[in-house]
């Protein structure tokens, strides 16, 4: 397959501001493909008791009506060429997984630098966009 006409596009959303902009830029220049907004809900850290299991739940539910959200905003028309899943990880480690597993042939993300310098960018570890671009066998478009 071409790099140029991709079949399947994977916008991940991690509920960064910009991220409408990965969308639009997908659904633009690739106007025949289907497009997947993965919406990636990290896991929190804490043990899993009862209530963890319960603000899981709400977490998921928060974050694919965020998707949702996303997607009501960039696309009119081209929205029954978007489908929005949800996945749980580390974005760095679900994003390359998910685009391998479904057969996603090119993945478009926003990737803000600016925005996981200093203190961030130590406590979150190495850029998202640099991690998923090195972890991931189809080409990935970064915007930023």
């Amino acid at each position: 397959m071409a790099d140029s006409h991709p079949d399947h596009v994977l916008v991940p959303t991690l509920g960064r501001p910009r991220e409408d902009e990965a969308l639009a830029y997908a659904l633009e220049t690739f106007p025949a493909a289907d497009i997947v907004l993965l919406a990636v809900i990290t896991p929190l850290d804490a043990p899993l008791s009862e209530g963890g299991i319960l603000e899981r739940e709400d977490r998921r539910a928060q974050t694919r009506a965020s998707a949702t959200d996303l997607l009501e905003s960039v696309a009119d028309a081209a929205s029954d060429r978007v489908r929005i899943e949800t996945a749980e990880g580390r974005p760095g480690t679900v994003v390359p997984q998910y685009a391998a597993e479904e057969g996603i042939d090119h993945v478009v993300m926003y990737g803000s630098r600016t925005g996981s310098t200093g203190f961030f960018r130590r406590f979150l570890g190495r850029d998202i966009a640099a991690t998923v671009v090195d972890r991931t066998a189809q080409p990935v478009t970064v915007l930023d």
